[in-house]
């Protein structure tokens, strides 16, 4: 398979899971997660999906247990409604990176950086 249709086939695959999460789980555990990305091996037989619960760090055990169990659900959903000829098995793993952005950015708002003097307001 090449590289360009692996990626396409991926960003399907993502938006294909995210739209299930929305609308058709109804395990509570699930509620407001988001999936940030998926990987595919080039023999469409393993897909990592990195998923995160919108920031929220201490539900990372809960949700990745709900995953395990819904994973035959949604290997079955993805493989019929992508036309796929194998279903790949679904990886699940959670995505440490929303944390690190807040937290950088919270670094950032607790800076403390002076006006340079192209900034300053000219005083008459």
């Amino acid at each position: 398979m090449s590289k360009i249709r692996q990626q396409r086939t991926a960003e399907q695959m993502q938006q294909l899971l995210s739209e299930i999460f929305r609308r058709e789980l109804n395990d509570p555990r699930l509620q407001d997660v988001t999936v940030t990305e998926v990987t595919i091996d080039r023999e469409l037989e393993h897909a990592d999906v990195y998923v995160n619960a919108l920031g929220d760090e201490s539900r990372q055990a809960e949700v990745m247990a709900a995953l395990a169990k819904a994973s035959g659900y949604l290997r079955h959903e993805v493989a019929g409604r992508m036309s796929l000829r194998k279903a790949p098995h679904l990886h699940f793993h959670w995505d440490p990176r929303l944390r690190h952005f807040q937290e950088v950015e919270d670094i950032l708002n607790t800076l403390d950086i002076p006006p340079t003097a192209d900034d300053a307001p000219e005083s008459p």
